[in-house]
């Protein structure tokens, strides 16, 4: 593993998983795993360019909560590529293949196309096979994720890329690393998320991402109840509201860090 690596530009591009959510900030706003992650590339490369030196880190988060593979790919992918970042990260498909109707080959095509983009604009391109809440849902997904998964790790392959595992680690499967809404990691998620990749880009780890949690304890059953209803009022219901209306939680919404610009931590 390098431990030299200095990255001095990153952009990131996806969906919520990738914007930040639920990673919560006091003001409401979301950080996310991009974000601490290109807090600490923009510290080491600080670091390494000495005292008084001017910033050199920039950065461009480009992901929009709800978007699907072909919009990532139309409204983000040149965008980024034109921006020859040393580090992209490329996470998307999985708003595709939590839906009913998925054509997976078409989603495949297009995660492809994306790829052929971005790999060589950058320096390092970065994928991931993204986590996955244990639980119903991700049973009845996971034949397509696993499909998804070997095409990731087959462009991977092709195209010098990194593949980050997320979806093969068990402390990442577990309840307690996401939020309310099941569908998204909390802010200790997302600190391992970023811990993974700040090691498979090269730089020394400062922690376990990957290191169990303690045995859980499990709720009553009145408390598993309550916190079911609740899930279904706040969040799966108005995800089914916008399905049923072809809605997003991302349209008119603009990308949260649009432009690669210099980042002080």
């Amino acid at each position: 593993m390098r431990t030299n690596v200095i990255h001095t530009s990153f952009v990131a591009v996806g969906d919520s998983f990738t914007e930040g959510m639920s990673d919560v900030l006091p003001d409401g706003s979301y950080r996310g795993w991009a974000d601490l992650l290109a807090a600490r590339l923009a510290a080491r490369a600080r670091a390494a360019a000495g005292p008084g030196a001017a910033p050199g880190f920039r950065y461009a988060n480009l992901a929009v909560r709800g978007k699907l593979i072909g919009q990532i790919v139309d409204e983000q992918s040149h965008v980024a590529a034109a921006m020859d970042a040393d580090l992209v990260t490329l996470v998307g498909g999985l708003n595709d293949v939590l839906r009913p109707k998925c054509d997976m080959g078409l989603v495949c095509a297009r995660l492809e196309e994306a790829v052929e983009r971005l790999a060589p604009s950058c320096r390092q391109l970065v994928l991931m096979r993204s986590p996955g809440r244990r639980g119903p849902l991700l049973e009845r997904g996971r034949p397509r994720m696993e499909r998804l998964f070997g095409h990731i790790d087959a462009l991977a392959a092709r195209h010098g890329a990194v593949v980050v595992d997320l979806f093969g680690s068990d402390v990442l499967g577990d309840a307690r690393m996401w939020a309310d809404d099941r569908l998204h990691l909390n802010a200790e998620g997302h600190r391992r998320v970023a811990e993974a990749v700040w090691q498979a880009t090269g730089h020394p780890a400062e922690s376990d991402w990957n290191a169990p949690l303690p045995p859980p304890v499990r709720p009553a059953w009145a408390a598993r109840r309550a916190a079911d209803l609740r899930f279904a009022r706040q969040h799966l219901a108005p995800w089914i509201g916008r399905r049923l209306t072809g809605r997003s939680s991302g349209d008119g919404r603009p990308p949260k860090r649009a432009e690669l610009l210099p980042y002080e931590v």
